[in-house]
């Protein structure tokens, strides 16, 4: 969005510099990519003229611009003379989108240009350089250059896309006053020769027609606004619309009336049905397609871009105007369908302000015959205005519930109303209502959003108040989760919630949420899982000499596209080394046990147990483990099967651990203090033989879960026998919290063989 600080000036009274209001906008959430202010042509005298030594057509000039010193320019227009002033741009100065430099001219140095009418912008003559007259005062600008502004919109801020707008953002965060600009009203006129036939998904339309118009080059002010922000004048019905479309954020468009047969008649489009642009482009339409048609077909691809037949033209003696609300949706479709975007595809897709069709249509009207005379003809309203049925529930409490910080409801109340919201007030109840251009607000956590910008971040002091006493002792899982697995030598790692459905289908069988209109083919998705994600980040660093990662993501993953359809996951990802090359220790390729113990460190000591069963797509077929306590699955690692490591261009050996759904993990124990038993705690070994395949984790599960006083279990030895067996020794630690006999420790040996034995298949070995 482009601007100028003039035009700003028209609807706000400020004594801000253009810097400081870039500075004010970007603090209130618009930021200004750009500021320029360009140098202008000026004027200068021609006091020599010489042909050029190797040309027959330049010439060599020598110019004073009122610096004192003659400058040397070669320039090839016939009318060049000694004497003439004439506008020179000097170097730095832009010309037709080219910055003017100093150079040779076959061989000769020029330093500027001079300039015809048409290049200045100023007028078509480019016969020679313009002429001025001899008491043009030398070195002074020959045209009024603006300063111009750039800002990127997000697309929740439609609203942002007109001047108005802005000045408004600006009124309310005390930048300046506002001025209320002076519209016309709409009015219908009686006994309309034509009538406008429309869709539903045309809210409004209105219809102006002017007759008797002589078709005549902007006013100086629209022309060099719309010259400022790149916008090639072309005479005042046009550029009118083109005004009107960053002044208000109305797109209209202009037709030749002559060259319209019958009534208007905005329907959706036959399937198969051809389209001519303005530009000469052919389209094939759609039934999904909304047009503008009369009787003889169709005038333009409603809210994209007009046609080739209508156009308005020099010729031109009457004039429609058309000013409209089309559905955001349909305009999207057929804009993305087409491969077009224009201003006014831009505006409708985001949503406009439905109210102000009628102002804006009159606000063009009158542009237009102030400049080629004409008067008003025919008004026609087709629908009614798409007024806000927005309404919300909203407490001056909620802001510190949500940020943590107290605002005075009385500034809360002033913010919102110097933004245009309507409140309604019932004791410590607001009903608020937002203004019509503000189509983004449908939730409270939006009018937050709003205070906290105009506030200003900076402003909110952390006070010690009880509200934020509850905000710091409320625990926060997700938060403690992390810093845990920072503490372990992870690096958290946030990616888009997008997924890949070609890499989602090959890590598993859950269902796969397609999105409507991906950003890129590889991002086609709202991600099923996190581990698509990270081995993307993995395959990236490895092709950059980067294999030994440590990184995990816990972040919202989708199970449907319904509403509620998400929870938080977490994926972590080891790869490569456990560290880099060292004389003083050797290290090894990380493996499944190393994020295993990622997950266990998080289970605050917990008791589970582990399973090899159903291994899914992503894991190596023997290198693989769930996490389970009941009948309940708490997290599941492994290692990541060869043949996707491969299909994914990933050479280094990579482990993963997933926690499908975060609060299945306990949370960190809080208020309770542990007093340390006074009794030394007491160690026992066993040995049993088991099944060869049978895992070691299974044995010390079960031996932990014979008494509660066992506070852990190691295996500290395991090899093969003979048929199929193996033997496996562990030592059981007990932590006795009274004095214990040698009865009780037999009891709890006793309680552990059994355990293991019935559990596990097993024998005790004695010997």
């Amino acid at each position: 969005m482009k601007w100028t600080y003039d035009w700003l000036q028209e609807y706000l009274d400020t004594d801000l510099t253009p810097e400081q209001i870039a500075d004010e906008l970007t603090r209130i959430g618009l930021e200004v990519e750009d500021l320029t202010t360009p140098t202008a042509p000026i004027a200068a005298r021609i006091v020599e003229c010489k042909p050029h030594e190797n040309s027959d057509h330049l010439h060599v000039l020598m110019v004073d611009d009122g610096t004192g010193t003659l400058r040397q320019v070669v320039c090839g227009a016939p009318n060049a003379r000694v004497g003439l002033v004439s506008a020179l741009a000097v170097p730095g100065c832009v010309i037709d989108g080219h910055e003017i430099t100093s150079g040779k001219l076959r061989g000769v140095m020029s330093d500027g240009m001079m300039c015809s009418g048409k290049e200045l912008g100023i007028n078509d003559d480019h016969s020679g350089i313009i002429e001025l007259p001899d008491d043009t005062k030398i070195g002074a600008p020959v045209l009024d250059v603006k300063t111009v502004f750039d800002a990127g919109i997000t697309p929740n801020r439609p609203d942002y896309l007109s001047v108005r707008g802005i000045a408004r953002d600006l009124s309310a965060s005390n930048a300046g006053k506002y001025i209320a600009p002076h519209d016309t009203e709409f009015k219908p006129i009686a006994g309309n020769r034509r009538a406008v036939i429309k869709t539903d998904k045309c809210a409004t339309y209105k219809l102006i027609e002017i007759s008797g118009v002589k078709i005549a080059p902007s006013s100086e002010k629209i022309a060099s606004r719309l010259r400022a922000i790149g916008i090639n004048p072309k005479n005042a019905a046009i550029d009118a619309t083109n005004y009107i479309c960053y002044d208000m954020a109305q797109p209209m468009h202009c037709f030749d009336a002559d060259q319209i047969h019958g009534d208007i008649v905005v329907r959706m489009a036959k399937s198969g049905e051809k389209f001519t642009d303005l530009f000469g482009g052919e389209h094939e339409l759609t039934d999904t397609d909304m047009v503008i048609a009369d009787d003889m077909g169709i005038l333009a691809l409603a809210g994209v871009i007009g046609g080739a037949r209508g156009s308005t033209t020099d010729d031109t003696k009457n004039i429609i105007l058309e000013s409209a609300y089309f559905d955001p949706v349909s305009v999207r479709k057929s804009a993305k369908r087409i491969g077009m975007s224009t201003d006014a595809s831009y505006r409708y897709e985001r949503g406009i302000d439905p109210t102000i069709t009628g102002v804006a249509a009159m606000n063009a009207a009158n542009i237009i015959m102030d400049a080629c005379g004409g008067k008003i003809t025919t008004a026609y309203s087709a629908g009614m205005d798409k007024l806000t049925d927005t309404k919300i529930e909203y407490t001056p409490k909620y802001f510190a519930q949500k940020t943590g910080a107290d605002m005075d409801e009385n500034i809360q109340r002033d913010i919102l109303e110097k933004l245009g919201y309507t409140l309604e007030i019932v004791g410590k109840n607001w009903l608020v209502t937002p203004p019509s251009r503000r189509v983004d607000v449908q939730i409270p956590e939006t009018i937050v959003a709003d205070l906290l910008r105009i506030y200003g971040y900076e402003k909110l002091a952390l006070a010690a108040t009880h509200t934020i006493g509850d905000v710091e002792k409320k625990y926060n899982h997700e938060l403690y989760l992390k810093r845990h697995l920072a503490s372990c030598g992870l690096n958290e790692c946030c990616s888009y919630a997008f997924g890949c459905s070609t890499t989602e289908q090959l890590l598993s069988d859950k269902p796969i949420v397609k999105i409507a209109n991906p950003i890129t083919t590889d991002m086609d998705t709202a991600r099923n899982g996190l581990l698509g994600g990270l081995l993307e980040t993995v395959s990236n660093n490895e092709k950059r000499g980067f294999a030994d990662l440590n990184l995990f993501e816990l972040g919202t993953v989708f199970d449907g596209d319904a509403p509620g359809m998400q929870h938080a996951s977490l994926c972590i990802v080891r790869t490569g080394r456990t560290g880099p090359k060292h004389w003083q220790s050797r290290t090894r390729d990380v493996d499944i046990y190393d994020v295993k113990s990622d997950i266990v460190s998080m289970l605050n000591g917990q008791k589970y147990t582990i399973s090899t069963d159903d291994v899914p797509r992503w894991a190596h077929p023997y290198r693989y483990g769930k996490i389970i306590q009941g009948k309940r699955t708490l997290a599941e690692f492994g290692e990541l099967h060869p043949s996707i490591a491969k299909k994914l261009r990933i050479k280094t050996n990579v482990v993963v651990a997933i926690v499908d759904d975060i609060n299945n993990m306990p949370q960190r124990r809080v208020g309770k203090n542990i007093t340390p038993s006074e009794f030394q705690p007491i160690t026992r070994d066993f040995a049993f033989i088991v099944d060869m395949d049978m895992p070691a984790e299974k044995l010390t599960g079960a031996a932990i879960s014979a008494d509660a006083r066992i506070t852990d279990v190691v295996v500290f030895d395991a090899f093969d026998l003979s048929e199929g067996k193996k033997s496996i020794a562990f030592t059981i630690t007990i932590q006795p919290r009274e004095n214990m006999s040698d009865s009780d420790l037999l009891k709890i040996q006793d309680a552990v063989i059994k355990s293991v034995e019935n559990k596990c298949n097993a024998q005790i070995r004695d010997k």
